[in-house]
């Protein structure tokens, strides 16, 4: 077993709170808080690659975050490869942390 298996249990279950207290999330949504809030990672491309998730399907779960503009905000996009980077807001929820 390797030292990362626990990480992930954690991760998950953060995520899992996250979406319970705040059932509009989804879990992609709840996940890309929780990598931000972990500085697990802080861009789309990362945050795709780590999870194993295609980059389109967390650039719509991102866009939606980025619109509500309660909890993550831009910090910069790459026109190129639509990498996206962000940040926590400083008004952030933090119900399920």
């Amino acid at each position: 077993m390797t030292g990362t298996a626990p990480a992930s249990e954690q991760f998950m279950d953060l995520v899992a709170r996250r979406c319970t207290a705040q059932p509009d999330l989804t879990p992609i949504q709840a996940g890309i808080i929780i990598a931000a809030e972990q500085n697990i990672a802080r861009d789309s491309r990362t945050f795709a690659r780590l999870l194993g998730l295609a980059h389109a399907l967390v650039l719509r779960e991102l866009n939606a975050l980025l619109q509500s503009g309660d909890v993550l905000e831009l910090v910069k996009r790459d026109d190129r490869t639509l990498r996206t980077h962000y940040s926590i807001t400083c008004g952030i929820n933090r119900k399920a942390s």
